[in-house]
């Protein structure tokens, strides 16, 4: 893997999170994602292709509208520099391999719905249930190129283990556990899975611990409480990236520590 193939890859990064702005607004609420062109929310102008560079066209304009002066959230250009960051991190962690495209993807809709989760306390499964199909054709096509059966039926396995977990859970503790969690437990099983054991039972894992450490902040510091709403999405998200980064060296420790 050169420096050139994994900036290239963030720089694909910039522009797949620049239309995940897009994906992040009108998906939760029914809309096309390719009509009408992104246009904007003060003056409903459409906004031109020079206005639309990813980061670039925010930073020079001030993140205003050029025609009405409405302000542009940062978070914007903050979604675009954060998969640029993800997407070449992961393409360093894959490789110039036949499952880095799965993996981008992944990526990609977990950016997205981890946003959504934040702004709708909602997993849309208009981005979850696809990326069953995405994930497994993707992962079973980088078995084949590998020549290794093993990996995809691992991470079948993966996917369901992790799926009847959360759907456990979920009966246990409907209040606790969101039905659109347990579907996406089920895609970010399949991937953690397809690596190794390793990375799914960190994964799974993190997700908790994050979760936990960050429901500890917002009780000491934005007087949160036990029965406020926090969305799980994310912390699943975050906890399947910290398996895939460091699941097997931090799986090795656990195991070398308990012998």
């Amino acid at each position: 893997m050169t420096v050139a193939v994994v900036v290239l890859t963030g720089l694909l990064g910039l522009v797949i999170g620049s239309f995940l702005n897009v994906v992040i607004w009108r998906v939760p609420r029914g809309e096309s994602v390719v009509r009408p062109p992104s246009h904007c929310p003060g003056c409903d102008a459409e906004i031109s292709p020079r206005d639309n560079v990813p980061v670039v066209s925010w930073l020079l304009l001030r993140g205003k509208c050029r025609h009405c002066g409405t302000r542009i959230s940062a978070r914007y250009p903050a979604v675009e520099l954060l998969t640029a960051g993800l997407f070449a991190a992961m393409a360093a962690e894959i490789g110039w391999h036949a499952e880095l495209p799965a993996y981008l993807y992944l990526v990609a809709v977990g950016v997205a719905l981890a946003f959504i989760d934040l702004d709708c306390q909602r997993l849309p499964d208009a981005l979850t249930l696809p990326s069953y199909a995405v994930g497994i054709v993707g992962l079973g096509v980088a078995s084949a190129v590998h020549r290794d059966a093993w990996s995809i039926e691992r991470a079948l396995i993966g996917m369901a283990a992790l799926f009847a977990f959360y759907f456990t859970v979920a009966m246990i503790s409907p209040r606790g556990m969101g039905f659109g969690d347990v579907k996406l437990s089920g895609v970010l099983g399949l991937y953690l899975a397809w690596q190794g054991w390793d990375q799914l039972g960190v994964g799974a894992f993190a997700a908790f611990v994050v979760g936990g450490l960050a429901g500890v902040v917002l009780m000491a510091f934005a007087g949160a409480g036990r029965k406020t709403k926090v969305p799980f999405g994310p912390f699943m998200i975050i906890g399947a990236l910290i398996g895939i980064f460091a699941g097997h060296p931090l799986g090795h420790l656990y195991t070398s520590t308990l012998h």
